[in-house]
């Protein structure tokens, strides 16, 4: 197999094809077939037609918090923290924009009337992360607090700030376990309408968690693809979802992952054979996949990790040549835009 470099999996993009906002109804995004010999260019409420009684479709339920908090230092300064993870009692780790950092101990006044007590980096003396202790006069912990105070933490490249539409539409209708701080965007196209008609179908259902960190938009900085670190996020498979995964091979059928997230849960557990834990797999060209059989997905960032997946699963030619489909029919791209359906390249 030939070296992939990062250059590979660059291609032009028009920006006005970046999705600023959900379509009007969840199942009209458009969902590119790329199942066939030639792609199919369909609408995503045509899935259930494309799969077969006994499938199983595997989602991830993780729920987008409202992670985004403003307040100010002290000396008055203005800062932004984005919370990637709630460790025990009352303490967070997060992302920090503010102009100048301000030293350990320092107790910040943040906007909806609670305070953050910066206790170090983490998860090392010089990580890139911070580590705070959130207090409030009422006792919330941070979930309630980020639930009352806090923000949707919408992509970079969406523009606007957040609204009240963002707060259900930039989460998907089955979302159970809090914990990302972006959503599973490939699970937005379902609503409980399509979930039933799949039911109905025979197409069955399980899930797995993986809580998506801020990390999934961190761009990869060196051309050799081999030297990129990945960033951690937490995954469970429960034993439910184990069992579903062995009956559907058992009887023939497809294990249908619901968006990159869910693959790089899936294969995770396959990888390290356990089924809970931190995860930093880095799926590119020449991966043996153990598990998933077809992708439902969006369409990527030029350079992403996640192009490098795709890719992996469905072959290089075949989605670099479906990508190029979808620029030139208008495809809407990223977290709010169209969807596409592949197949694992045996």
């Amino acid at each position: 197999m030939r070296a992939f470099t990062l250059s590979d999996f660059d291609f032009d993009l028009p920006p006005e094809l970046v999705a600023q906002h959900p379509a009007a109804e969840r199942t009209s995004s458009r969902l590119l077939d790329g199942t066939a010999d030639a792609p199919v260019d369909r609408i995503f409420r045509d899935l259930p037609n494309l799969l077969n009684s006994g499938d199983l479709l595997v989602f991830n339920d993780t729920r987008v918090v409202k992670a985004r908090l403003f307040g100010e230092k002290p000396t008055g300064g203005k800062l932004e923290l984005l919370v990637e993870r709630v460790l025990t009692g009352n303490e967070v780790v997060a992302h920090m924009k503010v102009s100048k950092k301000p030293p350990v101990g320092t107790v910040l006044r943040m906007v909806g009337g609670f305070t953050a007590t910066l206790l170090g980096r983490w998860p090392e003396e010089d990580g890139a992360l911070f580590r705070f202790a959130f207090e409030s006069r009422s006792g919330e912990d941070p979930y309630a607090l980020m639930a009352r105070c806090g923000h949707v933490p919408l992509p970079p490249y969406i523009e606007h700030t957040d609204s009240a539409d963002d707060e259900s539409r930039y989460q998907t209708v089955f979302a159970r376990v809090p914990g990302a701080v972006a959503a599973p965007t490939a699970a937005l196209h379902f609503d409980e309408g399509l979930l039933a008609q799949l039911e109905a179908r025979g197409v069955q259902r399980a899930n797995v968690t993986l809580h998506v960190g801020a990390g999934t938009f961190q761009p990869v900085k060196t051309e050799n693809i081999a030297e990129h670190t990945m960033h951690a996020e937490r995954y469970e498979v429960p034993e439910a979802t184990q069992r579903a995964i062995a009956d559907c091979k058992a009887r023939g059928g497809r294990v249908v992952a619901v968006g990159t997230t869910t693959v790089r849960t899936l294969e995770s557990w396959a990888k390290s054979g356990e089924a809970s834990g931190d995860t930093r797999i880095f799926i590119t060209p020449g991966f043996e996949f153990a598990h998933v059989d077809l992708l439902v997905t969006n369409f990527h960032l030029p350079k992403s990790t996640l192009m490098m997946l795709v890719s992996a699963l469905a072959g290089y030619e075949r989605v670099m040549a479906l990508y190029a489909h979808a620029i030139r029919k208008r495809y809407r791209f990223f977290s709010y835009g169209d969807a596409m359906l592949l197949k694992l390249q045996r």
